[in-house]
């Protein structure tokens, strides 16, 4: 079954995707429905991310089914809060689409969204719909609050901080190079499918990310609050560089202590990558990068899923990653950036 966008119009289009929406947070006052959504937050202050992703860019709609799309558009949003110590509230989606889209592939989509809202407790409250003459192109905007004393920047992170990290790294990347791989290997073969067996966690890592609510939650109930803090989505040595500037200081972080899961591994091999380069420059893994304070350093150790790879310096040391043998090297930013140019 195939309905053209074209039979509902936009603002029919809008009333399908939004009708039976019912509104969670108390700070939602009224979402879809009107010139604009309305919304209160007395003693928080409001945070707000914005996301776009375009086919061909950010993804690939040869090996990611749409709900799959729609639910990563919003996680990554919501990743953005909870990197400031925040939590998700409302976002808006807007969607330009072009004409090889029917109905049903775009009520697919939002059922990835709705999924990821209904998990964290976020309404949507509004966004616009436009046509497309190159693909599909998403916009995601994420509202959220936290109290004023609570959120955390970049820019935070002290001399003999501890630098960690959530998760594993790297798994999100190679997921991606099996993806590629198998689409390349299966080029106008539509009768065979590819054999992922063994490597279905590297492909949820890179097609169903997840946001690390959990963790804010647990530092929050250990009376942890971070120096600093960003969510990695770029690399980690990308997001750390980026804490490193921003506070005015320098880092070691070491190649024994970095989180990677053993599919990871076994994949990074058979396509003769250098592992722990995977891990500091892949990005797409949506954990969290923060600092605390070393004297939260026995708290840190009981909270499950974090991992200690380093540490703060002052900022003449510069920034290092110490290797399994004992080497210094400069840790440079080499994760994904979208603006580059291709190199011929």
């Amino acid at each position: 079954m195939r309905t053209e966008i074209a039979t509902l119009g936009e603002f029919g289009l809008i009333r399908r995707l939004t009708n039976d929406i019912k509104l969670q947070n108390d700070s939602s006052k009224y979402g879809v429905g009107d010139d604009a959504a309305v919304l209160s937050y007395p003693d928080k202050e409001i945070l707000v991310s914005t996301d776009l992703l375009m086919e061909g860019v950010h993804f690939d709609l040869t090996y990611t089914p749409l709900k799959h799309l729609g639910y990563k558009s919003a996680i990554v949003n919501f990743s953005d809060i909870y990197a400031m110590n925040g939590t998700p509230r409302q976002i808006t989606v807007s969607v330009a689409l072009s004409k090889r889209f029917s109905i049903e592939d775009i009520e697919e989509f939002y059922s990835g969204i709705r999924l990821a809202c209904q998990l964290h407790n976020v309404d949507i409250i509004g966004g616009d719909t436009s046509a497309s003459l190159t693909g599909l192109a998403i916009s995601i905007t994420c509202i959220g609050d936290a109290d004023k004393d609570k959120i955390v920047y970049r820019n935070g992170a002290k001399d003999t901080d501890l630098i960690c990290v959530t998760g594993d790294l790297g798994a999100a990347y190679m997921g991606l190079q099996l993806l590629e791989r198998e689409k390349s290997v299966f080029k106008g073969e539509e009768d065979i499918q590819p054999d992922f067996t063994g490597k279905e966690y590297l492909l949820e890592r890179q097609l169903k990310p997840e946001a690390r609510k959990d963790i804010i939650c647990k530092l929050a109930e250990a009376n942890i609050l971070p120096t600093s803090m960003m969510d990695i989505s770029d690399g980690l040595s990308s997001e750390l560089l980026h804490i490193c500037t921003q506070s005015d200081v320098g880092c070691r972080i070491y190649e024994e202590h970095i989180p990677i899961d053993y599919e990871t591994a076994v994949m990074a091999e058979e396509f003769n990558m250098n592992l722990t380069t995977c891990a500091l420059n892949g990005g797409e893994d949506y954990e969290l990068l923060f600092t605390v304070p070393i004297a939260d350093h026995e708290k840190m150790k009981e909270i499950e899923g974090v991992k200690l790879i380093g540490h703060i310096t002052k900022k003449d040391l510069g920034c290092a990653l110490i290797t399994r043998d004992g080497q210094e090297f400069e840790l440079k930013a080499q994760g994904w950036n979208s603006l580059q140019e291709e190199k011929k």
